[in-house]
């Protein structure tokens, strides 16, 4: 394995400790949980692993920082420094400094503006910890009497003895994955006493024949110690299943001629020997807990009296693999298609045995689809821990008392979805602490708790991931937004809207009722990005606001941008797709329902409301339909929340269809959104309902008007 391999591994080790850690610092900030100090040790051996790699590849910037970091960590998890919310922030931040140290070490810049002020309070932190105190209550010192009592000499006369253990080291390629080191191990046993260390060379090949990626070295330590059998196993605590390890009591063996000894810290010796290592009988494994190791490690063959530890086996993958992958199963699913289409034009559907293997086929072609899907399907606790980080600074920026609570992380996303939706979030979550929630002061008047709420959640609904944005703010001021949208010239003065209409003016390019521009907000570009780059997803964004009571943003999304529900309609003599998703109802009009608006106008009257009709024939370039009676008008509902009516020719089925990218292999096209295969081997285009119902019409709060009115 080349260092670049080990560097891109140990990368992607860091991302999981973040996140690990991300969730442990969550759990620790909770006001209405009880300090839980396993969760301290969750933190430690996350930093002390992040350590220990930085270390490694010389990252010396990275290391001295989590240095300090574990250092504080290890005061709080020794009952040393006290788990208070001060305390807590201030690892919040030291964790928001670590992930970008990480981001600068692997993508190079500038080390953050911000670490030299952390740095100093964690070094704050480390040196109040042990004392408790000020200087003086340090050398305020009252020596007392320490009564022993006797000490029975050992059978036999003489003074004690220490033990005798054999330790045995048995490394994994994970381990040095992970940054770390066998000899810093070796030197730590040798702080607990005399040892003797025997390296076992039986395995290792001729260098023709070296495989990097498989270390094949052993090691067994003889150690003359007075340390317990705890302490002994407390120096691998942080290996976890990256190396098999084994303690067992051990008769005092001589030296033997020939070992060749190497300084040890404290004046110990240690002792190298090149020889053949057998596990000792009376073996107890040392089984640390698990904290990060990428799969189980089995003990080496011969080898009896260790337990492995249950743990999944995962497996990284280059994503661009696992893209092949789906487009040869959309492939497959195309080539199931034509075949059911040759079988029904051969008129074979009847044959048993033929109709019988072509539904086993399409079950099948089905199945591996949704296992293919799921392999890039992720859980959204990555993007949602970033989020924590946005809060904070937004809070931080505005003097605002700010929580966050998070629902639905393990909600799992198309991995590409979960990529796009960062700058969306992030987006929302900056408005919802600058815009939505108020100053601790007005948040008094009001009644409510000075520290407002912003909830950020997840769920499956509908073969959708529906995600929310609430905060429990003042809500949108309505007459202040449409005094805006007037004065910028975003809509007509006295232009009547609903309620509705005035919340979707804040989507509109340029809006902002900011009047100065500060960090977060004022220049008009912010929520307009969200709604163009939720659309590009396919999915929608919408509002809903209670004056007083807060504000929530709704993000509809598909699980997959791989495959598509739609329903496939003739426009003049093509066939193409309209996404289910957009489509409320279908309806062939009668006469009374049509009317004329207009010189060129038309709309069709629906439950109450006049809907405009767009002729998709003519859209698209071919003859317009003249008679709407032998028509079908399909009733679609765009993410601005306007209605029109699709004028199609016929409709013919509704199928899943995989999704071919148009402007990948040919270009934009107006109207269309991307492109599939049918069964009959033609391409079918698939519809854009956004842009076919802006371009028929330019007025953005344009509505379902009254059929009575």
């Amino acid at each position: 394995m080349s260092i670049a391999s080990l560097r891109a591994t140990f990368f992607e080790e860091c991302e999981d400790l973040l996140s690990k850690m991300g969730e442990g610092l969550g759990r620790m900030a909770r006001p209405d949980a009880p300090p839980d100090m396993e969760t301290v040790h969750e933190v430690f051996r996350a930093v002390h692993s992040i350590k220990g790699g930085s270390g490694a590849f010389g990252l010396t910037s990275l290391v001295e920082f989590a240095h300090v970091f574990e250092t504080v960590l290890d005061l709080m998890r020794s009952g040393k420094l006290a788990m208070e919310v001060v305390a807590v922030q201030a690892l919040l931040r030291a964790y928001d400094v670590l992930s970008d140290l990480i981001d600068v070490a692997r993508d190079g810049g500038a080390e953050p503006p911000q670490m030299a002020a952390v740095l100093m309070e964690l070094d704050l932190m480390a040196e109040a910890g042990p004392g408790g105190g000020t200087e003086d209550d340090v050398f305020d010192f009252q020596p007392l009497p320490l009564e022993l009592p006797d000490v029975a000499a050992p059978e036999g006369g003489g003074s004690s003895s220490p033990a005798v253990y054999s330790v045995t080291l048995v490394p994994t390629a994970d381990l040095f994955a992970c940054g770390h080191e066998p000899a810093a191990l070796l030197r730590a046993l040798a702080e607990l006493g005399e040892v003797q260390v025997m390296a076992d060379l039986a395995g290792v090949p001729l260098l023709s024949d070296m495989d990097l990626g498989r270390p094949r070295l052993r090691w067994t330590v003889t150690l003359s110690t007075f340390a317990s059998h705890e302490e002994i196993g407390a120096i691998f605590e942080f290996v976890g299943n990256l190396a098999e390890v084994k303690i067992a009591a051990n008769p005092s063996p001589a030296k033997a001629e020939g070992d060749v000894t190497i300084a040890g810290p404290a004046d110990q010796a240690v002792s190298l020997r090149a020889v053949e290592v057998s596990a000792p009988k009376a073996a107890s494994s040392v089984q640390p807990k698990p904290f990060a190791a990428p799969a189980a490690v089995p003990a080496p063959p011969g080898e009896n009296g260790a337990t492995a530890l249950p743990m999944t086996t995962t497996i990284r993958v280059n994503l661009d693999r696992v893209d092949r992958l789906i487009n040869q199963i959309g492939e497959l699913v195309i080539m199931e298609a034509m075949l059911a289409q040759a079988v029904a034009s051969a008129g074979l559907r009847d044959h048993s045995d033929v109709s019988t293997s072509l539904d086993g086929i399409k079950q099948l072609a089905a199945s591996i689809q949704e296992s293919v899907m799921s392999i890039r399907a992720q859980p959204l606790r990555p993007v949602f821990q970033r989020m924590e980080r946005i809060v904070r600074e937004a809070g931080d920026a505005t003097g605002k008392q700010v929580r966050l609570i998070m629902l639905g992380e393990a909600t799992e996303v198309d991995k590409t979805v979960i990529e796009r939706l960062v700058d969306p979030l992030t987006h929302m979550l900056r408005n919802s602490v600058d815009h939505g929630i108020e100053a601790p002061s007005v948040r008094a008047a009001a009644g409510k708790a000075p520290q407002g709420v912003i909830t950020l959640s997840a769920a499956h609904r509908s073969g959708r991931v529906v995600i929310e944005v609430s905060d429990d703010g003042g809500g949108i001021d309505r007459a202040r937004v449409r005094d805006v949208a007037e004065e910028r010239g975003l809509i007509p003065a006295g232009t009547q809207l609903a309620p509705a209409d005035i919340d979707n003016l804040l989507f509109l390019p340029g809006f902002s009722s900011k009047q100065e521009v500060s960090a977060l907000s004022g220049r008009g570009v912010g929520l307009d990005v969200v709604r163009r780059e939720i659309q590009s997803l396919g999915g929608r964004v919408t509002i809903q606001s209670a004056p007083g009571e807060g504000t929530t943003f709704t993000i509809a999304l598909p699980l997959t941008l791989a495959v598509l529900e739609g329903m496939l309609i003739s426009v003049g003599h093509e066939i193409m797709v309209l996404p289910l998703a957009s489509i409320t109802e279908t309806i062939r009009p009668t006469p009374s329902q049509l009317h004329a608006l207009g010189r060129t106008g038309r709309v069709v009257a629906n439950r109450g409301t006049l809907v405009p009709i767009v002729d998709l024939a003519e859209s698209f370039g071919y003859p317009p339909i003249t008679d709407l009676e032998a028509a079908v008008l399909i009733m679609v509902e765009t993410d601005e929340g306007r209605h029109a009516a699709l004028a199609a020719h016929a409709i013919h089925d509704q199928r899943q269809v995989v999704i071919k990218s148009l402007e990948n292999n040919y270009g934009a096209v107006h109207g269309i959104s991307a492109a599939t295969i049918l069964g009959d081997g033609r391409i079918a285009l698939i519809i854009d309902p956004r842009e076919i119902v802006e371009s028929a019409s330019c007025d953005p709060t344009a509505r379902p008007l009254s059929a009575h009115g």
